[in-house]
This record gives C-alpha cells, sequence and structure tokens, in this order.
C-alpha cells in the first residue's frame, strides 16, 4: 500500500505554530496521520482561481479528508468538523456551544497577541496597556473551568472524564504561547493557575509531547510569521 493511501488528512498552514497548531493537536491527539502542503504550494493555491481550490478560501488553515476528500477552511469550522466526527465533542447541545465559544475565544486570542495579524508592531507601552486585557482572557478560562468542576490539578474544562476540544485546544493555545513566549507563562500562572495546570496535564499527554518536539524541531523558536513575529519575540519573548 502506498503511502498515501496511509494518510487521513491533508493540512495546508504555514510553517509556524500559530493557529495551525490547534488542528495539528486535534489530529495528534485523535491518532490520525496527515501530511502539510509547502508554503510554496499554499501561495500558489491562495493566489490561484477559487475553481480550482478544494473549498474557497481566503488563508490556511485548510483541512482535506483524503477518505473522503472533504474539506473545509477556517480553524473554528475545522475543529467543528474534526470534533465530530472524531468524537472529540460533548453530547449535549450546551456544552457543544460553550466547546464553540472556547474555540473562538482562542482565535480571538491569538488575533491579539499578534495585534491583528500585525496591523501594528509590539512595543513596551503597547504591551504593558495590553497584559490587563490578557488578564481578563486569562480569567474567562478560568471561572468557565470553575463552573464545570475544574480543579487544582484535577479536572477537565468543562468536566468530563477525559479531554475534549475544548481542553485541547485550550491547552495548544496556553502551552504553545507559554513555550514561545514566557511573560505569558508567568501571567497564565499567577492569573489562572488551574487553567496553567490544565494546560500542562493536557500537554503532557505523549501524542501532544511528541507533537510539540516536533514543532520545535519543524519551527525553531517562531510562533507566527513576518515583521509580528519578530516584534514578538523582542517584546514579549525576553
Amino acid at each position: 500500500m502506498s503511502i498515501s493511501k496511509t494518510l487521513d488528512y491533508e493540512l495546508y498552514y504555514w510553517s509556524v505554530p500559530f493557529r495551525g497548531q490547534f488542528v495539528r493537536a486535534i489530529l495528534a491527539y485523535a491518532g490520525k496521520t496527515w501530511v502539510e502542503a509547502d508554503d510554496a504550494s499554499i501561495a500558489k493555491l491562495m493566489s490561484g482561481p477559487t475553481k480550482n481550490m478544494p473549498v474557497p478560501f481566503m488563508g490556511p488553515p485548510l483541512l482535506i479528508n483524503k477518505k473522503t476528500s472533504f474539506a473545509i477552511a477556517e480553524m473554528p469550522a475545522i475543529v467543528l468538523y474534526l470534533g465530530d466526527t472524531l468524537g472529540l465533542m460533548p453530547a449535549s447541545p450546551e456544552l457543544r456551544a460553550m466547546t464553540m465559544k472556547i474555540v473562538n475565544d482562542a482565535n480571538d486570542v491569538i488575533d491579539e497577541i499578534t495585534l491583528d495579524g500585525g496591523r501594528q508592531m509590539w512595543t513596551e507601552k503597547r504591551w504593558k496597556e495590553f497584559i490587563p486585557r490578557l488578564q481578563k482572557w486569562m480569567s474567562l478560562w478560568e471561572e468557565i473551568g470553575k463552573r464545570h468542576g475544574l480543579r487544582a490539578g484535577s479536572g477537565f474544562l468543562l468536566g468530563g472524564k477525559e479531554p475534549g476540544i475544548a481542553d485541547i485546544v485550550t491547552a495548544t493555545l496556553w502551552s504553545t504561547l507559554g513555550d514561545h513566549f514566557p511573560k505569558i507563562k508567568k501571567l497564565l500562572e499567577k492569573t489562572a493557575p488551574m487553567t496553567a495546570n490544565l494546560s500542562q496535564r493536557v500537554s503532557a499527554l505523549p501524542p501532544l509531547v511528541k507533537l510539540a518536539a516536533k514543532a520545535r524541531e519543524d519551527y525553531g523558536d517562531d510562533y507566527c510569521g513576518g515583521k509580528i513575529g519578530t516584534s514578538m519575540k523582542k517584546i514579549i519573548g525576553t
């Protein structure tokens, strides 16, 4: 059997963690196999006519199910699709809605942490002014977890007996940020200690440990690309 027939998915995302790492983490946790397109292939697909796209999209991530040929773009939509098809979403409508709230909150956090994709660059002043807002974001996770039985050293963000999409997304968000930016890691531990502990516990699962090691090997200390990535390293990464 050829390698291509054994692959579960094809992922289009740039050679950095950022938004694509949420998709990678879910695939890794579920034990799925995937191949990633290189940056040149992504740029070529984006610049081409929409009729040639697997699904019309403006930018990655884009995921293709190799067994069904179904393609979907936009990180929250991909996460919902994977959560449903891989059995990682809660059963109740209420907890499903809460899960997607957390996914969208995570998407908003990384937009804000990159100043809306680099519309501005970080300065020491701008970072200091942003800290209270980032702490507010962290407190949202802490309060949601508290309301669903999360405790120091035990439990999951929306309850249950094993990690779900909400936990994988939470761990990916805060652990990836914390690994690249020590200031954020320390702030999370101070502001939302139960969330910090949950992120550590989920990130310590073997598939996610392996994924994090591969990310370091593949991307080095890059979190996102462009001038904003350089700005973040300079101001937040020290």
